[in-house]
């Protein structure tokens, strides 16, 4: 089966959820499909990372992404009826380099990453898959909620309109593709394909940690991990240390570029900001004893908790971040900064109950979370959809 895939990232180095993803979904499908694809570029991204990607696809075709926070995108977005987002993503040379392959290949189906560049498609017969990796306008409305109230009336409005947008693409789509569960409930999705782990690479660690590093893992461009390690900084960790009063205790907030604001929120000794910490996200979560991940704005399913619960780390996160992982205790739910507190503090005094909750994880995710398995699920959606447009 001839694919064409077009994607709103170039998914290397794998430096996010959306490029671990897709880079693990290509290796994958290489062994099975021919793939061609056409997708945005970032200006940090090399020729080096093309070649790792053409590893496994038969052609590699980028466009340069366009800077999305520029004068001319604000204006065009304010008087047009697209939202900001498509503004940003809608590429002339992206949608006539795609009319030129559609033109020299005959390919059985076209596989979309993320709505906001199906604009770029032009009229075809062949069959379109649309994956999703959030409701978009969702997680925008969660960062809206939270945003100052004189901005939230024009905020509001691009949501509005990212809506109408975004479920008007689900329709057009022969195929709509969740992450989860609940997303394939409110998209009406026809089918889920789950996140995933490399379950060679993130291998059960040692339980025995003398330093109890309280990890957070994040890229600070996403509104949730700023939103994120703000609320841990000021509120959870402030309760957490005076419930434990463990001098062993320490806040290890891991990503690259934290901004200045996150770093000037404490001048607590025992909060570690850590930029230089390695790419390999699985050497990270050898020295981690717990994931805190309370997400409040965002999405899809969490890499970062898959990838500890595949180490053998512990997770606390809210009801949110569960989603679409698992409904039983292979995880901790909590929601108020009360409950997050007592429930690390819970995992750090009881071992037994420490080791419970880490296997339980590691099963879970051999079990659900393999990428040979996901891929699986995807091939099958192609498989379908090719029979069904027939």
């Amino acid at each position: 089966m001839k694919i064409l895939m077009v994607s709103s990232f170039l998914p290397y180095p794998l430096v996010n959820g959306g490029n671990i993803r897709l880079y693990n979904l290509l290796k994958n499908l290489s062994q099975k499909y021919e793939v061609t694809l056409v997708c945005e570029k970032r200006n940090y991204q090399t020729d080096k990372d093309i070649k790792e990607i053409e590893k496994f696809c038969k052609k590699v075709i980028t466009v340069n992404r366009k800077k999305q926070w520029s004068f001319g995108n604000i204006l065009r977005s304010g008087f047009s009826l697209d939202p900001f987002l498509i503004v940003g993503h809608t590429n002339l040379e992206m949608k006539n380099k795609i009319k030129e392959e559609l033109i020299k290949e005959n390919f059985d189906l076209i596989h979309v990453e993320t709505f906001y560049v199906m604009q770029n498609l032009p009229k075809t017969n062949t069959p379109v898959v649309l994956v999703e990796h959030n409701i978009e306008y969702s997680v925008y409305k969660r960062f809206v909620d939270h945003s100052p109230f004189f901005l939230r009336p024009f905020l509001n409005w691009d949501v509005q309109k990212m809506k109408i947008k975004e479920e008007s693409f689900w329709k057009k789509a022969d195929t709509l593709v969740a992450v989860s569960e609940k997303e394939k409930g409110v998209m009406n999705a026809d089918a889920i394909v789950p996140n995933g782990v490399d379950i060679n690479k993130f291998k059960m660690k040692s339980l025995i940690n003398e330093e109890k590093k309280i990890l957070f893992i994040g890229d600070f461009k996403w509104i949730e991990n700023i939103d994120t390690a703000k609320w841990i900084i000021e509120k959870i960790w402030p309760k957490l240390k005076s419930v434990m009063q463990s001098p062993k205790l320490k806040l290890w907030i891991v990503g690259k570029n934290i901004p200045n604001s996150i770093k000037n929120l404490t001048k607590d000794s025992d909060v570690v900001f850590d930029e230089n910490a390695p790419d390999d996200t699985s050497l990270i979560y050898r020295r981690a004893h717990i994931l805190l991940s309370p997400i409040r704005v965002g999405g899809g399913t969490s890499f970062k908790i898959l990838e500890a619960m595949a180490s053998g780390v512990p997770v606390v996160t809210t009801t949110l971040g569960a989603e679409g992982i698992t409904k039983g205790r292979e995880l901790i739910k909590a929601d108020t900064v009360e409950e997050i507190s007592n429930n690390v503090n819970d995992l750090i005094k009881n071992k037994n109950y420490y080791a419970k909750i880490a296997e339980s994880a590691r099963k879970l995710i051999e079990e659900k979370y393999a990428w040979d398995k996901i891929t699986k699920e995807l091939e099958k959606v192609y498989e379908d959809t090719v029979k069904i447009k027939k």
